[in-house]
């Protein structure tokens, strides 16, 4: 079977260049093309916070413009750092792109709506990916082939 388009699932840590390496070595052998996601599972329409300048206190923000300029800059600064990973990249990036929110529900809805056949996502063998792994949820729900590939610290 030759896959079409894969998409990579990145966390923009150093583990992540791992993850491209092998992506972009299947996306040549099957002339596939290739799209990177970071899905931003850390809530931020209701949990984001700032430093405060005085006392370094971590308090909400508050709603309103003030919100939602914080949070248009925390997807603008995710974007770039996701573009620094597609431009290293040693094949063509169709798509790389951030959504927010649950992570296996945003990696479905990306799935389907990029018409994708393979997901290919890291994991870590350290205390807590093990503890709080999202990969068993993944392979009970993508109905695309799902490579998961293990990832050195």
């Amino acid at each position: 079977m030759s896959y079409k388009h894969i998409l990579v699932a990145v966390d923009l840590s150093k583990s992540s260049e791992q993850l491209i390496d092998k992506a972009v070595s299947l996306a040549k052998d099957a002339n596939a093309k290739l799209s990177f996601v970071f899905v931003d599972v850390d809530n931020v329409y209701e949990d984001v916070y700032k430093v405060g300048d005085e006392n370094l206190e971590v308090s909400p923000l508050p709603s309103g413009e003030e919100r939602e300029k914080a949070i248009e800059e925390r997807e603008n600064t995710l974007q770039e750092e996701l573009q620094k990973l597609a431009d290293q990249a040693d094949y063509p990036i169709e798509n790389a792109i951030v959504v927010m929110g649950d992570l296996n529900n945003k990696l479905l809805e990306t799935v389907q709506k990029m018409d994708i056949d393979l997901l290919i996502c890291g994991h870590h063998h350290d205390f807590w990916s093990r503890l709080l792994s999202s990969v068993r949820q993944l392979v009970n729900s993508v109905g695309e082939d799902l490579l998961i590939v293990h990832l050195e610290d």
